[in-house]
């Protein structure tokens, strides 16, 4: 039983390389990764990906709540983080200017940009009821884990 965020995260990273050991799609990768971080992070309502396509964010793989199939770029906090490429962490989504709602239970928010050879794939993108969930060291756990996805999977 992990005892830090740190643990559990390493934990975590453990099992999704043992998870996607010898699948090289994508997609299926990214399906088991949201089922995964889903089950063994405490507070999310979402977990998923979405996959840069055509100058625009399209829904992948994800558990929770029926989500918007659509972002464009620098649009909401998934299309912020995906211009920017990089990790954006936002403690209370109503103070986020062009937040979109998909899921009105959605209070907190974080998106981990996908970075193959310096090009945008996509972004992990969480979402938590709770006001303030993420921090510093989830962005860490989280950036650990997009990393071990984007190596294994083709």
């Amino acid at each position: 039983m992990a005892t830090s965020k740190t643990e559990l995260y390493d934990q975590l990273a453990s099992q999704l390389r043992s998870l996607l050991a010898g699948e090289p799609d994508l997609v299926a990768n990214a399906a088991n990764f949201s089922s995964l971080v889903f089950h063994a992070l405490p507070d999310l309502n979402w977990a998923g990906f979405y996959f840069a396509k055509d100058g625009e964010l399209v829904l992948g793989p994800f558990e929770g709540k029926p989500a918007c199939v659509r972002i464009r770029l620098g649009q909401g906090v998934c299309g912020t983080g995906a211009s920017k490429c990089e990790t954006v962490i936002v403690p209370n989504v109503h103070e986020f200017p062009g937040h979109i709602a998909c899921d009105s239970a959605s209070n907190s928010e974080i998106v981990v940009p996908l970075m193959k050879d310096s090009r945008l794939i996509g972004v992990l993108d969480l979402d938590s009821p709770s006001i303030g969930r993420f921090d510093a060291d989830d962005a860490d756990g989280l950036q650990k884990l997009a990393r071990i996805l984007v190596e294994v999977s083709g």
